[in-house]
């Protein structure tokens, strides 16, 4: 008995180390997210400052229009670069997902399968047909299982390649 929860606990340790890879990796992106946005609303604000003054010496109303128009130019592009920053790394992170819960999939089925394999070895069983039976169902779980994992997969990689060619 004492095997059957020590392989209970090692599933369930694996399943939380995966759940902490994962929220660490949610926590990195977010503050690198953070920081680009700081980083460009500061740059903005300081820029934002600088044009006032520039605009308030302006004389010639052709001259204040064209500094407007360059100034309305930067902070576009400013923008842009900020929001194709974000961009990559959403698109990194969903990558990075992506890998680790086709890796929790694929372990965890298998542990699973391991898991219910030694269970059954060790249960008292002298019906040949019994036997064959549980056989047959772990064989089906374990197929279930891998078509289950290359299904999540598969939607996971169209869902990211969807959204890469909508940022495009």
């Amino acid at each position: 008995m004492a095997g059957k929860q020590e392989q209970m606990n090692e599933l369930q340790k694996k399943n939380l180390e995966a759940a902490m890879r994962l929220a660490q990796l949610s926590i990195e992106n977010s503050q690198r997210i953070m920081e680009i946005q700081v980083t460009t609303a500061k740059t903005l604000f300081e820029e934002g400052v600088h044009n006032a003054k520039a605009l308030s010496t302006v004389k010639d109303p052709k001259e204040m229009m064209d500094l407007r128009t360059q100034f309305a130019q930067s902070t576009t592009e400013k923008m842009l670069a900020c929001a194709r920053e974000i961009a990559e790394i959403t698109t990194r992170t969903q990558a990075e997902v992506g890998k680790l819960v086709g890796e929790q999939l694929t372990t965890g089925s298998h542990d699973v399968f391991e898991a219910m394999q030694k269970m059954f070895k060790g249960m008292p069983i002298t019906d040949q047909n019994a036997l064959g039976a549980m056989q047959s169902a772990m064989e089906t779980t374990r197929a279930a299982f891998e078509q289950m994992t290359r299904a999540s997969t598969e939607a996971f990689q169209a869902f990211t390649q969807q959204g890469t060619k909508g940022r495009k």
